[in-house]
C-alpha cells in the first residue's frame, strides 16, 4: 500500500512489518473502555491528566506523565501487557486517550469510514496532517475493495473520498491505473502477495503513528530510542573508547580508560639495514607492508596471535622505496622507488609480476582504482597517468598535477584522484565529471592521507601542525592538531582506531603522538624509538594495533598495556644508537 508526502512527493513503499511492531498499542486497548459521554471527552489533545505539569529527576527536566506513558510503551512493545495495563491503572496515567484508542481498533477492525470521522475528531492544529492520514486511511479502504473485486466501490472510494482531498495527485493517477492493472500499483497486504488484512492493517497504523503528533500517540519503542542515544552520546563524549559497544552497560555511565589505546611496544622489527620510511596495513588488516631507504619493501604477516614475521623482503629497485600501495583484494602489492620504476609484486608468492617504466621520467607515487585492474602513478614530470596492469598507459592528465615528492590517493568509488599539486594545495581530481577542486594551506604541505570512509583529509604541514579537512560537499577544515615535532623531513599521520576516532603522526623526536579525532587533545606520546618516527599505520581490523617507522631502521608495533608478549628471540629493547635520516 502507497504511503503519503505532499502533492508534488513521490509515493512512498509500506515498510516491512516487524514482530512486535505496535504490539503496545493493540495491547493496550484491553484496559481502556471507551466512554464517550460527549464530544469533549473523545477529543485527543495532549494528554490534561491531573499532576501533568509535576517533574521528577534531581534536574527538574522531567516530566512525570511523559516518563510514565513512555513506560507503560516500552512494557507493551516488551510484551509486559498486565504490568503495562496495570501501571495505567495505578498511576491513573493512560497510554493513549479514548479517542485515539477507538481510532486504532476501527482501523484493526476495518471501520474506514468511521475511522477518518474519529480522526477528524482529534484536535491537530496541522490541518494537513489529518489529511494525510484521512489519505492513508482511505487508500488502505480502496485496496481492501479491489482484493474483495468490488471495483465499483474502490472507484468510488477514489472519485468522492480520495480525490477531493487534492493532495498526492501522482498518487491518485496511480491508484487509477491499478483499477485496470492491478501491477500497476501494489500494497504489502494485497492478495498477490503472502500478507494478510491484519497485517496491512498493523502496517497503516505504524504509518499514521509516524504521521501524529508524539503528545497524541507516542513513537513506538521510544525509551529504547532514549536509552540508545544516551549510551551513543556517552561513547562519543568518551576520548578513549576504542572497542566495539558491546562492553557497554545501562547500569553505569560509560568510561574508557587509557588502556584502550595501543600504547606499549610488542614488537621491534628490524629486518630493514637503513631507514624506514613507510608504513601501510593491508585492508583485510592480516599483513603490513614496509619501505625504507635500503631500496626495499618487506611484506609482514600478521599471525593469530597478533604477531607479525617476516613473510617477503621484496628486493629489485636501484633507489629508495617511497611508499608501497595494497590492491583493493590485498592479493598483490605497488612499491613506488624514489624517482624511479613501480614494482607489482604477488604477496602469497613474492614474486615481482610487473615493473612499469616511463621513458624520461620517474614515478614519485601509487594507487589503485578500485577494480583492482587500473592504477594511478604520480610522476616527476608533474602529471598523474593511469595505467592497466598489462603497462599500457590508458590516461594523462599534464600539468600542475603533484610534485616530485608526493602522496596520491584513490576514492573508493575510483571517480576521484588526490595529489599534493603546488606547495600549500591538494588537487581533489573528478576525472569523469571532469572537475579540480582543491584543499587550501596557507603552509607548505608534507604529507597527507584520506580517511577510509573517503569523507576527510588529514594533512600534515610544514608549520608542526596537522589539519583535518572534510571533502564532503564544500570543502572545509573541521580540525588542527599539534605537539609533534617536525622541521626538516617528511612526517606522515594516519587516521585509525574504532570509527577512526584517533589521529596519530610520527614525530622527529622520535615519538608516536595520539590525539582524540573529535576534541583535538593529546592524549598519548609514545616514547621508544631512537630516531625521527617518519610514518605511522593503524591496523584497520584490529583497533589495538599500530605501527611505526623510523630512521633507526626499526618498525614498532604497538598494542594494549595488558596485552601478552610472546617473546621470540632477544628482548624489546631500543637500538641504544639515535639515527637521524641515516647519521648515528
Amino acid at each position: 500500500m502507497g504511503g503519503v508526502e505532499d502533492e508534488n512527493g513521490p509515493a512512498t513503499k509500506r515498510m516491512k512489518l516487524s514482530p512486535g511492531v505496535l504490539r503496545g498499542l493493540i495491547d493496550g486497548l484491553s484496559s481502556v473502555e471507551f466512554v464517550p459521554n460527549s464530544l469533549g471527552d473523545l477529543m485527543a489533545r495532549p494528554l490534561a491528566i491531573e499532576g501533568d505539569d509535576e517533574v521528577v529527576g534531581s534536574k527538574g527536566v522531567i516530566r512525570k506523565v511523559e516518563l510514565v506513558r513512555i513506560i507503560t510503551e516500552a512494557l507493551y512493545s516488551l510484551g509486559y501487557k498486565k504490568s503495562g495495563a496495570f501501571l495505567e491503572e495505578e498511576s491513573g496515567i493512560p497510554l493513549h486517550s479514548a479517542v485515539l484508542n477507538k481510532l486504532i481498533q476501527q482501523v484493526l477492525d476495518g471501520l474506514w469510514d468511521e475511522s477518518v470521522a474519529t480522526l477528524r475528531k482529534i484536535c491537530l492544529l496541522d490541518k494537513n496532517i489529518v489529511k494525510l492520514a484521512s489519505f492513508l486511511i482511505l487508500e488502505q479502504k480502496f485496496f481492501e475493495f479491489l482484493d474483495e473485486d468490488k471495483v465499483m466501490d474502490a472507484l468510488k472510494t477514489l472519485r468522492t473520498e480520495i480525490t477531493p482531498l487534492s493532495i498526492n495527485i501522482a498518487r491518485v493517477h496511480e491508484l487509477s491505473l491499478s483499477i485496470v492493472s492491478p501491477t500497476k500499483c501494489t500494497y504489502v497486504g494485497s492478495s498477490n502477495q503472502s500478507g494478510t488484512k491484519e497485517k496491512s492493517r498493523s502496517m497503516l497504523l505504524e504509518e499514521l503513528q509516524k504521521l501524529l503528533p508524539p503528545t497524541v500517540m507516542i513513537p513506538e519503542r521510544r525509551l529504547e530510542h532514549l536509552l540508545e542515544q544516551t549510551l551513543i552520546l556517552q561513547r562519543d563524549a568518551c576520548i578513549f573508547h576504542n572497542s566495539e559497544d558491546k562492553g557497554m552497560s545501562l547500569y553505569k555511565d560509560h568510561q574508557c580508560g587509557r588502556d584502550q589505546i595501543p600504547c606499549r611496544t610488542l614488537q621491534v622489527l628490524q629486518a630493514h639495514t637503513d631507514e624506514v620510511w613507510f608504513l601501510q596495513f593491508s585492508h583485510n588488516g592480516k599483513y603490513l607492508a614496509s619501505s625504507s631507504s635500503d631500496c626495499s619493501a618487506i611484506i609482514w604477516e600478521v599471525d593469530s596471535h597478533g604477531e607479525l614475521c617476516l613473510k617477503h623482503k621484496l628486493l629489485g629497485h636501484q633507489k629508495p622505496v617511497s611508499s608501497v600501495s595494497w590492491s583493493p583484494d590485498d592479493s598483490e602489492l605497488l612499491t613506488c622507488g624514489n624517482e624511479e620504476n613501480v614494482r607489482r609484486w604477488s604477496v602469497p608468492s613474492g614474486e615481482c609480476l610487473h615493473v612499469y617504466e616511463k621513458a624520461g621520467n620517474g614515478f614519485v607515487s601509487c594507487g589503485w582504482f578500485p577494480n583492482g585492474k587500473r592504477m594511478c602513478f604520480g610522476t616527476n614530470d608533474k602529471t598523474i597517468c593511469m595505467w592497466d596492469l598489462e603497462g599500457k598507459e590508458l590516461d594523462c592528465w599534464k600539468g600542475q598535477r603533484t610534485l616530485k615528492i608526493s602522496d596520491l590517493e584513490v576514492t573508493k568509488d575510483g571517480k576521484q584522484i588526490l595529489s599534493i599539486c603546488r606547495e600549500g594545495a591538494i588537487l581533489l581530481l573528478d576525472r569523469e565529471a571532469k572537475v579540480e577542486r582543491f584543499i587550501e594551506e596557507d603552509q607548505t604541505i608534507t604529507s597527507f592521507s584520506l580517511s577510509k570512509d573517503n569523507k576527510y583529509v588529514l594533512v600534515n604541514l610544514l608549520t608542526q601542525e596537522i589539519h583535518l579537512w572534510n571533502i564532503q560537499g564544500e570543502i572545509k577544515l573541521v580540525a588542527k592538531y599539534k605537539g609533534h615535532k617536525r622541521t626538516r623531513f617528511v612526517i606522515r599521520s594516519c587516521l585509525g582506531g574504532l570509527d577512526q576516532a584517533f589521529v596519530a603522526s610520527g614525530s622527529e623526536d622520535s615519538q608516536v603522538y595520539i590525539w582524540h579525532r573529535g576534541s583535538g587533545e593529546l592524549i598519548e606520546a609514545l616514547a621508544g624509538h631512537s630516531g625521527a618516527v617518519n610514518c605511522v599505520a593503524w591496523n584497520p581490523t584490529n583497533f589495538h594495533m599500530l605501527a611505526s617507522a623510523s630512521d633507526d631502521r626499526t618498525i614498532r608495533i604497538w598494542g594494549l598495556n595488558d596485552a601478552k608478549i610472546k617473546q621470540k628471540g632477544p628482548a624489546i629493547h631500543c637500538n641504544g644508537v639515535h639515527y637521524c635520516n641515516g647519521r648515528a
